[in-house]
């Protein structure tokens, strides 16, 4: 009674303090409520105008930006989804996306099991869940298919990588795809449990005895590109009429299709895959593609092999089929996989295997981390492999958990195909069959090879094997393991190589046998469709192909039985090499001689021009060997894969430099545009052991056209000059140029800067001539169209390429022409190495 008395006269002394102590609190509370709300409306408008955020950066508040615009769409293109901010103390803290009405239904995966939880960053373990097979035809994605065209995922999406995913993806299906998949990671769906562990194996005796029952070998090739005359040769090198060939071509290679095709039809142990996939590096669409495989051998009754050994176009065998059957008849109950060692931790890293993944829009899409089940020796290695058929026949037609849960694990991991048999047949009851050794070898430099070039069709960065080179065949003689391919080779690179081993298995070509230094590879056919070439690439070929005819038609004196008139587009183009040193263009299309209906086909050839120039005397600069602009330059091969530098407007040069060892040096690089604009200048230090130098200047487009001049200088004095060619366009979007939509192209970049700071202070230091009659002569070439525009184009790519040699599919009307097939540089002339004759008595065809 005592302290309740105190109390209320202390109340009643300051009533008013108190009073005024909870006004201000009020006050302060009202404040901060409306803050927030103006801070809150404050970060929806810089939602709602914030702009497609960069596809290589991953920043959740810009993806939530981007789903702010999507919603804001019109129709069935508007996702629902509704969006909130999570704060902590006033401060974006994680994006969460929640879903609205509407929407598709997911199919549940999940087991009668409980799972534990594998959301993105905890360390849950979970048992198999059950699980859809991988291999069958259909979606990339067979643990889930989307069943709805409605966006609506059925949970709360976090993490900035399946955010940033969801708002690079192209396409709704995809965006559907990977929300349905992070919603059942976050579901522990998508986890394998506790497996046993078990020893491999690598010690085994082995000859090269042929016994009297040999195996069968089933070779899967996987191929893409347009690489055909490798890809036969590789054949002609592996066959035998007791094996087979199943040939898998990618969905996107039509031509490499076509081609395979014709050969199947040749050989009856040949056969091409019925079903087509999109196989993308590190995709899991290469698992299921040979899962795929394996299935239609298994059930192929005709076919009774006994091992499965995947190759691609660019391997070649180092040793006979006799060799490589002997040995595997004595393995028979082996299975060979290269691991990749014993620090599984790293491994996991390295791979990626701790990352949730999902292919779709032919790209790899990192959704966010997941756990390795508890208990799961995971490994890998390599992707090519030798199983035998009591593997596969388990891979594929076995239900247990472990084939059933790996199947499902690995349908959302990068890079599947390395690691995913190898982690089934360790943690099987076959794990005593497993070799480390995949019985080739891997031209690996990864100094070279890790530089990250996938990363437009993957989110991750991954390494590539070089092409082998003749210096690099050492490491095959002094391997001391049986190997019986290596790869990887490209003819484009280098074909010596090639032909060194196959020399090596089966002898050399009988004298005087054409064309075995040269190589033909296609760029384009007429049913890939003219759409298939870009405009610069369409304008190109044809005043190559114009050119040809005029200097035919001026050799002739006229004469009208040689005066042609090109008809239609290209019917082929193709890259030709000889002795392993690009050597042109080859066209063929139809023509029609001046006063006749008669239509003919002729092939054209255009030989570049060499523009290096290199200054005598220059001490330290004589370690530079060459000057090079181009496009698609490959660091891993360092070669531009666009051959011959055909630039338009809308490229990006890339500069680079070849050094031979020497003293350090500093030296300027500097480019000039056809108006005398100084486009860029910048600085590059060459160290002692530098072979190459390259940059790419970050140049405004669109690049004037004509005639380019890039200096490297040293205390602005030239060093050495090369001159390229940006040609003109006479098609856009494969119509042809009009003047008042399209003269832009030809104008040259806004306000004339390349770059955001003008270089033409440098004029004066170059000492360029007056700038005035360059800049008014390229104004009025960029107003041209139709038959002018043309004649500027072949004027301009006449100054870079020669255009003699021309011959004709069949007889012509015009007695100096050729027949193609009698010369030796057509892609019509004969090619006896990469030609598939009748079977001999052996059962080969080389």
């Amino acid at each position: 009674m005592v302290a309740s008395a105190r109390v209320q006269k202390l109340l009643r002394r300051y009533k008013l303090a108190i009073a005024a102590a909870l006004t201000i609190l009020l006050i302060q509370g009202l404040v901060v409520w409306s803050l927030r709300s103006l801070e809150e409306g404050e970060a929806e408008r810089k939602i709602r105008r914030s702009k497609l955020p960069d596809h290589n950066i991953q920043d959740p508040k810009r993806d939530i930006a981007l789903w702010e615009k999507h919603k804001s769409l019109p129709g069935k293109n508007r996702g629902k989804w509704s969006v909130r901010l999570e704060r902590t103390g006033g401060t974006a803290a994680s994006a969460v996306i929640r879903p609205g009405w509407g929407g598709g239904v997911l199919r549940d995966l999940s087991s009668s099991r409980n799972h534990s939880d594998a959301r993105s960053g905890t360390d849950g373990a979970a048992r198999f869940p059950g699980a859809a097979v991988l291999g069958e035809p259909g979606s990339v994605d067979l643990a889930h298919q989307a069943s709805s065209s409605d966006f609506a995922p059925k949970c709360d999406i976090i993490g900035k990588d399946a955010l940033s995913a969801l708002h690079r993806a192209e396409s709704q299906h995809c965006r559907q795809e990977i929300a349905n998949i992070v919603c059942q990671h976050q579901a522990g769906q998508l986890m394998p449990g506790t497996l046993p562990q078990c020893v491999q194996q690598d010690d085994f005796q082995w000859n090269y005895v042929l016994p009297c029952n040999p195996v069968r070998v089933a070779f899967v090739l996987m191929v893409h590109g347009r690489a055909v005359r490798q890809l036969k040769r590789l054949i002609k090198a592996i066959y035998h009429r007791d094996h087979y060939y199943y040939i898998h071509v990618d969905k996107r290679s039509g031509y490499m299709h076509r081609e395979v095709l014709q050969v199947a039809q040749q050989y009856p142990n040949i056969r091409a895959t019925p079903w087509r996939m999109v196989t993308i590096w590190g995709g899991a669409s290469l698992l299921k593609a040979y899962l795929h495989s394996m299935q239609d051998l298994l059930s192929m009754l005709d076919w009774k092999w006994d091992f499965f050994i995947n190759l691609s176009a660019t391997d070649f065998p180092t040793r006979t089929n006799d060799e490589l059957i002997a040995f595997l008849s004595q393995q028979r109950d082996k299975n060979f996989l290269k691991s990749h060692g014993r620090e599984n931790v790293r491994f996991i890293k390295k791979q990626g295997l701790d990352r949730l993944f999902h292919e779709c829009d032919n790209h790899m899409w990192r959704l966010g981390e997941r756990s390795i089940p508890e208990g799961l020796e995971v490994s890998g290695g390599s992707d090519w492999f030798a199983l035998n058929r009591r593997f596969v026949e388990y891979v594929i037609n076995s239900q247990d958990d472990l084939v059933l849960g790996l199947k499902q694990f690995y349908s959302y991991a990068l890079l599947p195909a390395e690691s995913f048999f190898h982690t089934v047949l360790g943690n099987s009851h076959m794990c005593d069959s497993l070799i480390d050794n995949n019985l080739r070898v891997t031209n690996w430099n990864r100094k070279l090879g890790c530089k990250c070039q996938y990363k437009h069709i993957v989110d991750w960065c991954g390494c590539s094997p070089n092409d082998f080179k003749p210096q690099d065949l050492i490491r095959i003689q002094q391997l001391t393991r049986p190997t019986f391919f290596a790869r990887k080779f490209e003819s484009t690179v280098n074909q010596e190589v090639i032909e060194i081993l196959d020399t090596h298995l089966y002898g050399q070509y009988a004298p005087g046998t054409i064309a075995i230094k040269a190589y033909w590879e296609s760029v384009f056919e007429q049913l890939d469709g003219v759409g298939s070439l870009s405009d610069i690439a369409l304008t190109t070929y044809m005043s190559f192909f114009r050119l040809g005819l005029k200097n035919l038609a001026t050799r002739q004196n006229q004469a009208d039985a040689c005066r042609f008139q090109p008809v239609g587009f290209p019917l082929s183009v193709h890259l030709y090499f000889y002795d392993d040193r690009f050597q042109g263009y080859l066209v063929r299309q139809e023509v029609q001689a001046v006063g006749s209906d008669v239509k003919e086909t002729l092939e054209m050839w255009a030989v570049p021009q060499t523009t290096f120039i290199l200054e005598p005397n220059l001490k330290e600069f004589e370690r530079l060997k060459n000057l090079e602009i181009g496009t698609d330059w490959d660091p891993k091969e360092r070669i531009f894969r666009n051959f011959g530098g055909v630039i338009g407007p809308m490229s990006e040069p890339l500069a680079v430099q070849k050094w031979a060892r020497g003293p350090n040096l500093t030296a300027t690089i500097v480019w000039i545009d056809p108006a005398l604009v100084v486009a860029a200048s910048y600085d590059i230090t060459v160290d002692l052991d530098a072979e190459y130098t390259q940059y790419k200047p970050p140049l405004q487009r669109p690049l004037r056209p004509g005639t380019w001049t890039v200096k490297v200088l040293k205390h602005w004095k030239r060093v050495a000059e090369v001159r390229f060619l940006v040609t003109p366009l006479t098609f856009k979007d494969k119509e042809p140029l009009r003047k008042v939509e399209d003269s832009w192209l030809h104008a040259g970049p806004p306000r004339d800067l390349y770059l955001e700071q003008s270089m033409q202070q440098l004029s004066s230091v170059l000492q360029l001539p007056p700038q005035e009659p360059a800049m008014q002569e390229a104004r009025r070439k960029a107003q041209l169209v139709d038959q002018p525009l043309q004649e500027w184009v072949d004027s301009s790519v006449g100054t870079f390429w020669v255009t003699g040699n021309i011959c004709a599919s069949q007889t012509s009307s015009c007695p100096a022409l050729v027949l193609c097939s009698k010369t030796t540089w057509s892609s019509l002339s004969p090619d006896p190495k990469s030609e598939l004759g009748p079977v001999k008595s052996d059962g080969r065809i080389r």
